[in-house]
């Protein structure tokens, strides 16, 4: 099939997210998808969709969902109705796109997942960060083997900064690890294999205003023994470097932007065996290495992740292909979620 049938898309909430991501990544994709409604409590905004759209618009939730010219509808409301809008959207016969958090509570998951069992509907979430090139170039990096055994991933996500808004506030399922660790949690999730690891988590109020969380620390081990550690966190002064991949064989460290990594080739090294007699002048045991040094830049044509994402979801949409983000893969992630706040005492 040609990309002449585009999907008409019915956009609920013209926020930070659904207009200034979703609405921005729609627009060029002309032959794949239309923005054929929004829905927004603002006039002003409405007004500035149908200026630039053409687009019908909607004060109510409900009126978008009746609309029979919407074929998709992106959920990017406010976190805690992504569960109850997603269901209700999926029971009106549109496939669904939902902002990350899919949900923080597993029965709301299960309950998303059941209903678009039941309507015979695509349900996805917009975790585009599985797609970003500095993620995909340190699997690849550790896909290679050049690393060794990887026993140790440091994910840094830091900065200083006080936040005051409604993703601040717990009534609105607000916090840093609600709003900014799904996108690492999906990452780390990867890594694993679809293996559920042992969790860690703390989480702190320290800089926002609201009386959610903004600082994370989360440690995954999984049965092969990796241990991955991530720290979210609004009151960093010196933020690390996000990356930092440790193996047997070498190791790998940089930003979204620019990766570094070097290793041994393991073959080159001299044959050796422990040995308890005293090191000449009492020094300890040191060995010339051969590195072998490699660097990554993101190029500025480089797609960052989220229009790929709807690339991929069109293809599903109109041409059967097997959907990129499954709910079934995001589940794990809402678990972890729900597992924190509940021994956090949230």
């Amino acid at each position: 099939m040609t990309e002449s049938n585009p999907i008409r898309v019915g956009i609920a909430g013209l926020g930070r997210s659904g207009w200034g991501i979703h609405c921005r990544l729609l627009e060029p994709l002309t032959e794949k998808y239309e923005v054929a409604a929004v829905c927004d409590l603002l006039a002003e905004r409405r007004e500035e969709a149908e200026e630039r759209f053409g687009c019908r618009s909607y004060d109510d939730y409900a009126d978008l969902l009746q609309d029979d010219e919407v074929d998709l509808v992106v959920v990017a409301l406010p976190s805690h109705l992504h569960p109850m809008c997603s269901i209700q959207a999926l029971e009106a016969g549109k496939h669904v796109v939902v902002e990350k958090p899919m949900a923080v509570r597993l029965a709301d998951a299960d309950a998303m997942m059941a209903a678009a069992e039941k309507a015979e509907r695509i349900l996805t979430i917009f975790q585009c960060r599985r797609y970003a090139p500095d993620f995909l170039q340190v699997r690849r990096v550790i896909e290679s083997g050049k690393l060794g055994r990887v026993f140790f991933i440091r994910m840094a996500w830091q900065h200083f900064g006080r936040r005051w808004d409604w993703q601040t506030l717990q009534e609105f399922d607000g916090g840093t690890l609600n709003n900014t660790g799904p996108h690492a949690l999906d990452q780390i999730l990867q890594f694993y294999n679809g293996e559920m690891p042992k969790v860690f988590c703390h989480l702190e109020r320290t800089l926002t205003l609201g009386d959610a969380n903004d600082h994370a620390k989360l440690l995954f081990q999984g049965e092969n023994g990796l241990m991955v550690d991530l720290e979210i966190a609004s009151a960093y002064a010196y933020p690390q470097e996000p990356w930092l991949v440790m193996g047997t064989q070498g190791s790998l460290t940089g930003t979204g932007n620019q990766l570094r990594w070097k290793y041994i080739n393991p073959e080159e090294l001299e044959p050796r065996e422990v040995d308890i007699t005293p090191t000449p002048d009492r020094s300890y045991n040191r060995e010339a290495l051969n590195w072998i040094e490699e660097t990554w830049d993101i190029e500025e044509s480089e797609d960052p992740g989220q229009v790929a994402f709807y690339h991929d979801l069109y293809e599903t949409v109109r041409n059967d292909a097997p959907l990129a983000i499954t709910p079934e893969s995001v589940r794990p992630q809402v678990a972890i979620l729900e597992y924190c706040y509940k021994k956090c005492g949230l």
